[in-house]
């Protein structure tokens, strides 16, 4: 989880081929209203992000019924909006966590994405960092930010390494 720019495609399917999991992208499960909305630059309400959430608390709580493990990416900016996620049964979040030079950079480096640079403060002012996440540093290579939450992941293991 984390604001745009953050990796958290990069990362998450990086992290889920190392575990061997399925990948799963938030984004590609927003309705077309929201995709227009936010190619717009015009920021998601609450009420656009309460059924995109439950939908996405539904597929995970799907998947783990049947004993799956998954990575999801998904901004999940609020404490509200993970737990509402969280309802789907037994997740662990991880905040890929970066200052907005770096956060921008990459955002502006993007193609074909249709979240504009002008939404960054937009969800920096939105983020409620989580305290019970396991914390990574979105400057690290990507592989070594995935050998850190893998570590964390591990049973007895601790969750935030900061």
């Amino acid at each position: 989880m984390g604001v745009c720019g953050c990796g958290k495609t990069t990362v998450g399917e990086a992290l889920a081929a190392a575990c061997g999991w399925p990948f799963f992208d938030a984004d590609s499960f927003h309705p077309a209203a929201n995709v227009a909305k936010m190619a717009a630059g015009i920021p998601l309400t609450d009420d656009d992000r309460w059924p995109w959430l439950d939908r996405l608390a539904a597929e995970m709580g799907a998947l783990e019924r049947r004993g799956g493990n998954a990575v999801l990416a998904c901004s999940a900016l609020k404490q509200a909006y993970r737990d509402r996620l969280a309802a789907a049964g037994k997740l662990r979040f991880v905040h890929l966590r970066g200052d907005r030079a770096t956060l921008a950079a990459r955002i502006a480096a993007r193609r074909d994405h249709y979240m504009p640079l002008t939404l960054l403060d937009s969800q920096l002012a939105t983020l409620e960092p989580p305290v019970d996440a396991i914390d990574v540093d979105i400057t690290l290579p990507v592989a070594a930010q995935v050998e850190f939450i893998r570590q964390r992941l591990a049973p007895g293991s601790p969750s935030d390494g900061r």
